[in-house]
């Protein structure tokens, strides 16, 4: 079990398969183990690495306050630890907002992106005073209260419906996170800094990914993603909410696979007449 110390921290992460790398970041209130559909896929042509985020999964409880600069580091750290100069890095929601700090950052270390139901802007004010009295409604009652919300948040119509068990296993997952990971991760959230005037600056071949029926991060701000990185692609996945991985993971592997390819074969460039967006299903 690979973990790295970082601020007193021990974080968790594993590794897996062979061949260029690539890091997978997940969602708050997830773990690396969302990414299993995809990992399965993955490592039989990549080095692939999930990483628990700091207060997910096996990584330690933060009791301090850190924002998405601190969770860019820690995945910093962890390819640090394995070697690794630099990886294409895909992430979901909180994970995605991590790989476009690292774009920004650190390109150098960035070899692509793959930018799933994520947000390169602010959280509005309205969002940041809901999401802040959900913590406080958690402190109080318990986050098991609140996990009908949360569910709405993390799943679409089709996945709510069809796909109960998914839904379930989940949701025990969302109620284990801690209440130091929960606060701490919220205020991150809440506090973050936009990114869209930068977009721009980013070169690496990006792929962006997201459900018709996110309600957490709606697809107009992945298209705004898209827009902004020259060259980025946009797929639009059907029957899917805010976790597209675990929701619908056939599409997802096939789209990561096709991209990934075109990467290894120079393919993936940045020219702006790559800008398109099918939609899956």
């Amino acid at each position: 079990m690979p973990v790295v110390q970082r601020d007193s921290l021990a974080l968790h992460y594993e590794i897996q398969g062979s061949g260029p790398a690539l890091v997978l970041l997940h969602s708050f209130l997830c773990s690396g183990a969302m990414w299993r559909e995809q990992v399965e896929a993955l490592a039989e042509h990549y080095t692939v690495i999930t990483v628990d985020i700091r207060g997910h999964g096996k990584s330690s409880v933060p009791q301090q306050p850190f924002n998405l600069y601190d969770l860019m580091e820690d995945a910093l750290a962890v390819l640090d630890r394995e070697g690794i100069d630099s990886a294409v890095w895909a992430g979901l929601s909180i994970g995605g907002m991590i790989a476009l700090r690292a774009a920004v950052k650190a390109p150098q270390r960035v070899g692509g992106l793959i930018l799933m139901d994520t947000h390169a802007g602010p959280e509005k004010m309205l969002k940041q005073m809901r999401y802040r009295l959900m913590v406080l409604a958690a402190r109080i009652f318990g986050i098991r209260l609140l996990l009908p919300q949360v569910n709405k948040l993390m799943f679409g119509n089709f996945t709510l419906v069809n796909k109960r068990d998914l839904v379930n296993e989940w949701q025990e997952e969302f109620a284990r996170v801690p209440m130091p990971t929960i606060a701490h991760g919220v205020n991150a959230l809440c506090r973050r800094d936009s990114l869209l005037s930068r977009l721009g600056l980013i070169d690496k071949p990006t792929l962006v990914i997201v459900g018709d029926d996110d309600r957490s991060l709606p697809p107009h701000l992945s298209r705004e993603i898209a827009d902004g990185i020259e060259g980025a692609r946009l797929e639009m996945i059907a029957k899917a909410g805010h976790l597209t991985a675990l929701e619908q993971p056939q599409a997802v592997n096939e789209m990561m696979l096709e991209f990934l390819r075109k990467i290894d074969a120079g393919e993936a460039t940045s020219s702006a007449s790559e800008n398109s967006t099918p939609e899956h299903s």
